[in-house]
């Protein structure tokens, strides 16, 4: 007879708090270049929404802004 492992107890995971709607921002504006480059990593890479704690609407506004940002050469690509 095999016997059983001991039942670890686990806490519910501490959900993050929404960064927009802590600041009561309700519009991501691309030219708000400052706001974008917390939710990017050193790296360039755009952070996940597990990482930043936004919701998956806001992440996919916060994506696009940082992409046209981007491409308005406001933000670079990578860092070196």
């Amino acid at each position: 007879m095999a016997r059983q492992q001991p039942q670890r107890q686990q806490r519910p995971a501490k959900r993050k708090e929404d960064f927009f709607k802590k600041n009561k921002i309700e519009y991501i504006d691309y030219k708000d270049v400052e706001l974008l480059s917390r939710f990017v990593s050193e790296r360039g890479k755009i952070r996940s929404a597990r990482v930043t704690g936004v919701n998956p609407q806001q992440q996919r506004l916060l994506a696009q802004a940082i992409k046209n940002a981007r491409e308005m050469a406001l933000m670079p690509y990578t860092s070196r």
